[in-house]
C-alpha cells in the first residue's frame, strides 16, 4: 500500500512569449514557493519546466488526496501560481488565495495522468521520512537530479501503442526500476502532440544513472523506440553513448527543484524504515 501519488499539470500558454517570460521570472520565484512546500508538507518532490512554446508543466510526487494539496497550494503558494496565470490562457479568476474552489477545479481539467508509477519507498509519507532523519542525526550529502526526458512518437496510432506497451509492462518496470537503486519516482506522461514524457528524480550523477538505468530498463526503450521520431540506435545497453547523447538531448531543464528532504538517497532511506522497524519490532 502507498498513500504516495504523481501530478503533471499543464499550462496553456497564450503565446510564445509567455514561454520565454516564465523561464526567466520563474525561478526568482522558486524560494517562496520551496517555503510554501515545506509548510504544506505532503510534497517529496516538485519542478516547473517549459514544455514548448505553448505549454509549461508542473509536476510533482506527494501524499494524500490531488484536491487536498491543490487547496493547500491555492493558500500557500497563491502568488507563486498568481504570476504563471499571467501568461495562461483562459486561467482561473485570481488573486488564487482567494479563489482556491476554482484554482482546485482548473487543476482538475488540466491535470494529465500518467501510464504508470514508480516509488522505490511505498508506504512512508514525506513527513516521516524527514523525521526519521532528524531522529538519526541524519543530514542528506548525496546529490539528486530530476531527469525530464520528451519522447516524440510518430503519429496517433503509435502514441496509442506505447500507451498500451506501458500499461502491460507496468510490475515489470517497477522491477527494473528497483534494480537500478537510484531513482526515487518516476513515470511516464502522455502529453500534447504524440509526446511521452519520462519523470524521474535519480541519485548520482546523469552519465552513472543512464549507465545502470540502460543496462537494467533498457529493453523498455528499446521497445518505445521502434515508435520514436529519431531514436538513438538499439538496443541501448550497446550503444550507450548514443543513448546518453540522446537522453541529454531530449532532456528538459527544470525551473524549481524542490525537495522534502535533500541529499537522502534511495538507499538512505531504505536504512532509515530498516531501522525503524526494527526498533518497533524490538519495542
Amino acid at each position: 500500500m502507498t498513500s504516495q501519488s504523481h501530478f503533471t499539470l499543464s499550462f496553456p500558454l497564450k503565446e510564445p512569449a509567455d514561454a520565454k517570460a516564465l523561464a526567466e521570472h520563474l525561478p526568482t520565484m522558486m524560494p517562496e514557493f520551496f517555503q510554501a512546500a515545506d509548510a504544506i508538507g505532503s510534497i517529496h518532490y516538485s519542478r516547473f519546466t517549459v514544455l514548448s512554446e505553448k505549454t509549461l508543466l508542473f509536476l510533482g510526487d506527494f501524499d494524500g488526496e490531488f484536491n487536498q494539496l491543490m487547496s493547500q497550494l491555492a493558500e500557500h503558494a497563491g502568488p507563486v501560481f498568481d504570476s504563471v496565470f499571467q501568461h495562461v490562457d483562459n486561467p482561473p479568476p485570481t488573486p488564487v488565495s482567494d479563489n482556491a474552489d476554482a484554482f482546485v477545479e482548473w487543476t482538475e481539467k488540466h491535470l494529465l495522468p500518467p501510464v504508470n508509477l514508480y516509488t522505490a519507498y511505498p508506504g512512508i509519507t514525506a513527513k516521516e521520512i524527514r523525521a526519521l532523519a532528524s531522529a538519526a542525526g541524519l543530514s542528506g550529502a548525496g546529490v539528486l537530479n530530476p531527469f525530464l526526458v520528451i519522447l516524440p512518437i510518430k503519429s496517433a496510432l503509435a502514441f496509442t501503442e506505447v500507451k498500451l506497451l506501458l500499461r502491460a509492462r507496468g510490475r515489470g518496470t517497477t522491477h527494473d526500476l528497483d534494480k537500478v537503486g537510484t531513482p526515487h519516482f518516476a513515470q511516464f506522461v502522455p502529453l500534447e502532440d504524440h509526446q511521452v514524457g519520462f519523470f524521474t528524480v535519480y541519485d548520482g550523477t546523469f552519465d552513472t544513472y543512464i549507465a545502470d538505468f540502460t543496462k537494467n530498463i533498457g529493453e523498455v526503450f528499446d521497445l518505445i523506440f521502434k515508435f520514436c521520431i529519431n531514436p538513438p540506435p538499439s538496443p541501448c545497453r550497446k550503444h550507450l553513448q548514443e543513448f546518453i547523447d540522446f537522453a541529454a538531448g531530449a532532456n528538459r531543464t527544470p525551473i524549481g527543484f524542490y525537495q522534502a528532504y535533500p541529499g537522502l538517497g534511495v538507499q538512505d532511506i531504505h536504512a532509515l524504515i530498516a531501522d525503524n522497524k526494527a526498533v518497533v519490532a524490538h519495542q
